[in-house]
């Protein structure tokens, strides 16, 4: 079966650095930095009390006041992107058929504000006092449902739930729908947040986020020697693909094609990747034959790059399996330097920055990369884009995200051409 063409006609995000596509880009390609002291709660007893929050979040700017407090903040995020990228795309949903269209958005924690507040309730008041909605605002599938009501779309919908790596799963599971031909248009992406009480406390107790409170704009430090835990991040990023002919024929902006796609696992830990980082390597090797690309081709990764010890240097491994000494003439550089990490919403956003990259040619930073790792296992010496964006032609992409349960997903990107 020839699988047919899937290409990036619209681009919708929520983040710590920006809402929509210009002020995120922006932001993004000056090496602005979104990190700072937790706002939404007391953090006193927190032993860390810095995160990637979305600024000024006023929902109802997108959403309905009604509708939207019927979600939680992880589900407003998640519609205000899908409905940021489905207006980008111009596409005009009362000339599509709603069953050709549909929505993979994930979350890897789902609606923790709703769990977390409505948990206290039935410790306080009893089991009388837990609201009617707690479970449709807090089950991860919910964003999707709610993009699928709000936009009308009646095609296939799903939410992939794959912790770290969900939103780039996610993306790969749409692109494989429209390549199969199960739709024509579908939104994909991911949505998180996580930056309260429960959250903070959970990854903090398993020592997996930086404690830099005294400097939170250099916490996240991504391949850095010196690098010493992730920042939570929170928001969403969708994108609207497209089949091929059904974009050119309504004279859709293409941003890029999406023409490759793999998913492995480690089968390692519950937590820590695979220390040789050749499991991941295999899973780029995959997404590279599926793209029918060849490793020399690629010009930028947007690395996963947590800022955390096993990661960064397990990621550093893969690259060189993978691609030799052609892993010296990449660019590689990491955005969670400036977002945070935003867990199940990162492959989304990721995704966003790698297609504006190839349509700008311009590589965002890693931020606060400052000294090389020379680590017994690997030197950890690529060009990671330290501090400053790069003008380069980019006309290969790849994207990749990792996450808890040792799972990978990676995407490949590609300028379009007709």
């Amino acid at each position: 079966m020839t699988k047919r063409r899937v290409v990036v006609t619209g681009i919708g995000c929520v983040t710590p650095i920006g809402i929509g596509k210009e002020e995120f880009w922006n932001s993004l390609i000056a090496g602005k930095n979104g990190i700072g002291l937790i706002t939404r709660f007391d953090t006193e007893n927190f032993p860390v009390k810095i995160a990637g929050e979305v600024k000024d979040w006023d929902y109802t700017q997108y959403i309905d006041k009604k509708e939207g407090k019927r979600m939680d903040r992880v589900t407003q995020f998640g519609v205000t992107a899908a409905k940021l990228a489905l207006e980008d795309s111009k596409l005009n949903m009362a000339e599509e058929d709603s069953f050709r269209a549909g929505v993979c958005v994930s979350s890897g924690i789902g609606g923790m504000d709703t769990f977390v507040e409505q948990t206290a309730k039935y410790l306080e008041k009893g089991p009388s006092k837990v609201s009617p909605l707690f479970i449709p605002m807090e089950i991860p599938n919910m964003t999707a449902g709610q993009i699928a009501i709000a936009l009308g779309l009646n095609g296939p919908n799903t939410c992939i739930v794959t912790a770290c790596a969900s939103g780039t799963n996610s993306i790969g599971d749409a692109l494989r729908t429209i390549q199969y031909g199960d739709a024509d248009i579908m939104l994909a992406g991911g949505a998180e947040a996580a930056v309260n009480p429960l959250g903070i406390a959970g990854f903090a107790n398993m020592k997996a986020l930086s404690r830099n409170n005294e400097h939170p704009e250099e916490a996240s430090r991504p391949f850095d020697k010196n690098r010493a835990g992730f920042v939570m991040g929170e928001g969403a990023g969708v994108i609207v693909l497209e089949e091929l002919e059904h974009a050119k024929k309504r004279g859709a902006h293409i941003y890029c094609e999406l023409v490759g796609f793999a998913m492995n696992c480690d089968a390692h830990h519950i937590t820590a990747p695979d220390p040789t980082g050749m499991v991941p390597a295999k899973c780029f090797e995959q997404a590279l034959k599926d793209a029918g690309v060849q490793p020399e081709e690629v010009d930028y990764i947007n690395a996963h790059g947590t800022s955390t010890h096993l990661n960064d240097l397990g990621e550093t491994k893969a690259y060189k399996a993978v691609f030799g000494e052609h892993a010296y003439k990449l660019c590689i550089s990491s955005i969670k330097s400036m977002v945070g990490h935003l867990l199940g919403a990162a492959g989304g956003v990721e995704a966003i920055a790698t297609a504006l990259t190839i349509e700008n040619d311009i590589i965002p930073p890693t931020m606060n990369y400052q000294e090389v790792d020379h680590d017994e296992e690997c030197d950890m010496d690529l060009d990671y884009v330290p501090n400053k964006a790069r003008e380069r032609v980019v006309n290969v992409a790849m994207s990749d995200n990792l996450g808890f349960g040792g799972h990978n997903a990676v995407i490949v990107m590609k300028k379009y051409v007709g």
